[in-house]
This record gives C-alpha cells, sequence and structure tokens, in this order.
C-alpha cells in the first residue's frame, strides 16, 4: 500500500489544513510537514464531540462494539503502510510496529467483547417496597453511564498502543464518549494514517463524524486549549512526569475542575532476595540487563532500580556488566528523548559510582548501569528520578530491615517485583504489604517489560506513577475511567437506558 501523509487534521469528518505548519523529524526516510493546530480547531473539533455525543453515547452496546471491530479491521488494512511510516518516524524495528500494531487491534476487540457482555455497567437494582414502614423504599436503579467528550494525548514511546487508536481512545469509545486526540509530533503520519482507519470505520458503521477527530501540534498551545476547553470532561495522557504534571493542573484549575488520568513514570524497583540471589545471581542479572536495555530502555515499565544485598553485590554487578559488554547503541525515538537520557546519565554520574559507563551521541543510546548504598540513595531524591532509556542503578541494603526501609520509602510506581525462591518466603511476606500500597502491579520471578493487555492487569500506580491510583490505562477496567454512576428512582421502564429496562 502506497501511502503518504496529507500534513492535515482529522476534525468530524474533515481533513482540514491550516497556516502553521511544523516538519517532522524521522529517524530515517523523508521528513514531512504536518499543519499546526490551535484553539479554533480544538474547539470546532470539541463542539463536533458534543454534538456526537447526544447520539453516540446513546447507542447500543453491540452498535459500539462492531465500531471497535471494525476500526480494528481497517487499521490492519493499512498493515503495511503503518509499519512503514511508523518505521520511519520512530526508529523502532518493523518486528516491533507489527507486535505493537496487534497489540492495538486486539485491545480493540478486547474491549468490544468486553462491553457487548456488559458486567461493566455494575447495573444494580433495589425494587421497591411500598410496603414497607415507617416509609416506603423507592425503586432504584442504578447503571454506569459515559461522562462526554474526552482528550487523548498521544505518547512518544507507543505510536500505536497508546496513541491515536490505543488503550484510552478505543476505552472511551467503548464507554460511549467521543474522542479528540492530540497527536504525538514524534509520529504525525501515524497519527494520522490510523486516524484514517477511525475514520473509515466511521463511515462503515455510520457513526457520528464528531464521534473522533485527529489534531496535529508541535507546542503545547494544542494540548492547553483542549484540556480547558469547558466541553471536555476527561483527559488521558502517556507521557513525562513534568508535562504531565503541567496538565493535570490545568484541569484541577478550571472552573469545573475535570480527571486527569496520567501515566507520568516510575522507575519499578525489583527486589533481588537473599536466596535467589545466592542461587541463580548471574542468572537474574543477564535477566535484568536484557529487561533494562529491551527497546533502548523506552518503556514506562522499565526496571531501572534494583535493590540487593549488599555481600552479593559485586558478584552481581559484574555479571550485569558482563551482559552488556557488547551492548551496540540503540536509536531513540527522538532527539529530545536522547538529550534528556544523556543529561540523565550526567547527573547519575555525580550521585552513584558506574559500574557500566557509555557515552551515547546524538539519537543514539548505549546503556549504563551505577550502584550506590541505601543511605545514600534515601539521602539523595535525584537517585529515585526516572531516567527514560538504558540506565540501570543497584542499590545495596546492608540486612533485611534496610530494605523495608528502602521500600517504604519509595514513591509510587507502576510495577514492584520480587526476585526470589521458596526460601525467600518470610522476607517476601515483610516486603509485600509495603509494595501493594507502592505498586499497581507486583510481581515475583520475571520483569515488568511486558504488559499483558487482558481483564486483570493493572497499568498505574500511586502518585507519582500515575495521578489516579483507582484506575488502570491497560486492561478492559480502563473503561470504567470514562464512566459515571447514575441512579435512576421511580423512572418509568420507556426513559430508563436500554440496559437498565426490564424484559
Amino acid at each position: 500500500m502506497n501511502w503518504t501523509p496529507q500534513g492535515k487534521h482529522l476534525i468530524a469528518g474533515e481533513w482540514l489544513g491550516g497556516a502553521a505548519v511544523f516538519r517532522s523529524s524521522p529517524a530515517h526516510g523523508p521528513a514531512h510537514d504536518f499543519a499546526s493546530g490551535d484553539a479554533a480547531l480544538v474547539d470546532r473539533a470539541v463542539q463536533a464531540a458534543e454534538d456526537a455525543f447526544v447520539t453516540y453515547g446513546q447507542t447500543a452496546r453491540a452498535e459500539r462494539a462492531a465500531f471497535l471491530d471494525t476500526i480494528a479491521d481497517e487499521i490492519e488494512a493499512r498493515a503495511e503502510a503503518i509499519t512503514e511510516i511508523g518505521t520511519q518516524e520512530t526508529g523502532l524495528p518493523a518486528a516491533r510496529l507489527q507486535g505493537e500494531r496487534g497489540r492495538t487491534t486486539g485491545q480493540l476487540r478486547l474491549f468490544a467483547d468486553h462491553i457487548r457482555q456488559g458486567d461493566y455497567l455494575d447495573r444494580r437494582h433495589d425494587a421497591a417496597l411500598p410496603d414497607r414502614q415507617p416509609l416506603p423504599r423507592p425503586d432504584l436503579r442504578l447503571i454506569q453511564r459515559p461522562i462526554g467528550p474526552v482528550a487523548v494525548f498521544g505518547a512518544s514511546n507507543f505510536p500505536l498502543a497508546f496513541s491515536t487508536a490505543g488503550g484510552d481512545t478505543a476505552s472511551a469509545l467503548a464507554a460511549g464518549c467521543p474522542v479528540v486526540v492530540k497527536g504525538h509530533p514524534a509520529h504525525p503520519g501515524t497519527g494520522e494514517i490510523v486516524a484514517e482507519a477511525i475514520l473509515a470505520a466511521i463511515r462503515k458503521t455510520d457513526m457520528p463524524a464528531g464521534t473522533f477527530s485527529f489534531i496535529h501540534g508541535d507546542s503545547h498551545d494544542v494540548g492547553t486549549a483542549l484540556v480547558n476547553h469547558p466541553l471536555i470532561r476527561a483527559v488521558g495522557f502517556t507521557g513525562g512526569l513534568r508535562g504531565g504534571r503541567a496538565l493535570f493542573d490545568l484541569c484541577a484549575a478550571r472552573p469545573e475542575p475535570i480527571p486527569f488520568f496520567g501515566e507520568l513514570g516510575s522507575i519499578n524497583p525489583c527486589f533481588v532476595l537473599p536466596q535467589a540471589l545466592a542461587a541463580r545471581g548471574a542468572q537474574i542479572a543477564a535477566g535484568w540487563a536484557g529487561s533494562l536495555t529491551m527497546g533502548a530502555g523506552q518503556f514506562c515499565t522499565n526496571p531501572g532500580l534494583l535493590i540487593l544485598h549488599d555481600h552479593a553485590a559485586g558478584a552481581f554487578a559484574d555479571a550485569a556488566r558482563d551482559a552488556l559488554t557488547d551492548a551496540t547503541a540503540q536509536i531513540m525515538l527522538t532527539d529530545g528523548i536522547a538529550a534528556a537520557y544523556r543529561e540523565g546519565t550526567q547527573r547519575t554520574d555525580h550521585a552513584a559510582t558506574a559500574i557500566l559507563r557509555n557515552d551515547s551521541e546524538g539519537r543514539n543510546a548505549r546503556p549504563n548501569i551505577y550502584q550506590t548504598t541505601a543511605t545514600a540513595f534515601l539521602a539523595d531524591h535525584s537517585l529515585s528520578d526516572e531516567v527514560f532509556g538504558p540506565l540501570g542503578l543497584i542499590v545495596t541494603v546492608s540486612d533485611d530491615d534496610q530494605m523495608l526501609e528502602l521500600a517504604r520509602a519509595l514513591e509510587g510506581q507502576l510495577t514492584a517485583t520480587l526476585q526470589m525462591d521458596q526460601g525467600d518466603t518470610p522476607l517476601a511476606g515483610r516486603l509485600m504489604p509495603v509494595l501493594e500500597r507502592k505498586a499497581g502491579r507486583v510481581l515475583a520471578n520475571g520483569w515488568p517489560t511486558g504488559v499483558e493487555v487482558c481483564e486483570a492487569m493493572v497499568h498505574g500506580g500511586p502518585y507519582p506513577a500515575s495521578t489516579n491510583f483507582g484506575a488502570t490505562s491497560v486492561g478492559t477496567m480502563a473503561i470504567r475511567r470514562w464512566l459515571r454512576p447514575v441512579s435512576f428512582q421511580n423512572i418509568p421502564d420507556a426513559l430508563l437506558p436500554q440496559d437498565l429496562r426490564d424484559g
């Protein structure tokens, strides 16, 4: 399939340009010009989304499920073109883009199947008790209802699964909420071709044109206008702490505050317990090295922090270094991400001891490993800041109590990992009550780089991992972010939402 970006915005079924443009910065291949959005385009898109909500918010679950399935079909129909433009813009290998495309279409179909079943609606009915004394009870029915237009920000590190038709968009559409996407400027062509797929699905399933809009932008102005628009009811965001916190504050400062579901970053601590360390330390070190450098470390679940007892730290550090000695440079997603990685490496140089130190140049990154003590880690907050890329920090503890002290001092995380053997169960039992308060996902004897899209997944955690500890951006529970409970008292059956009616 031969495909060239139009460089335009998709606003309620129309492709629109503009006077302001920016040029893409691909890892390889041709650069393209893209229109840059403004507040007027944002208003047009959001107004269309509000108009569409009147109809789309009332669609039957089967209709929305068919829409989601059709989006997946249309993405797959553009598979080769998506891979081509995606690899050019991001530098990610074709196999990674193909796998991510499968994840994207898979979660669309998963959400379709989930809403067909209807359990997510949490329907409840307390029948009337007219003869109850001293007062009768009215008929009460409860159901989850869609909240209205949702703003979604594309992610830099997942051009498909967390961007235009990614988990935030798919779950909001599943809930019955129109979506306005602010595309990420790192992969504008990839965002545009997926927007084409969604538009094709809208037309094939006769959904309102304003159900979905896509706006390009290379400045903060578009995002600010989108978050501040009074008709936007919630925001989904995956990105860095600084930008996410700024948007979070905007949401809270609005005359009518709205929820901001932001995933902001995590260092994903891994605790290597003594028995496991003694039995298979070299194996664990090699596994950590592989997880740390997967995709140039550009995963929000990258295990950047590893904690172990100091008596065995030397052998472990040697094994990790040996596993990465011949690691080649990997291209990073953007020049800005590469520059931030170099800055994070230089910052760590001043606070910890280098075990493996590599210089990175341009848009390429090479792995780095550092080591410090728990006492030094607890005294220097900068060591707990995420470095987005293949950088790992080993923190040594003197005993089990200090390991627990360090665990209690950690900020909120997306994940926490235990590397343990059977003999480590007592220590793991002491850590578990701490870790379940610190992370959205706790795992044993695995690595967190790999987020399964399924019913039981949680991808979120206490701040600063995310801004809403009760939500997930991966898995079917993600749909609940865009719903609110409504109770209906003595409402005639004909006026109730279809899913609450008798018979």
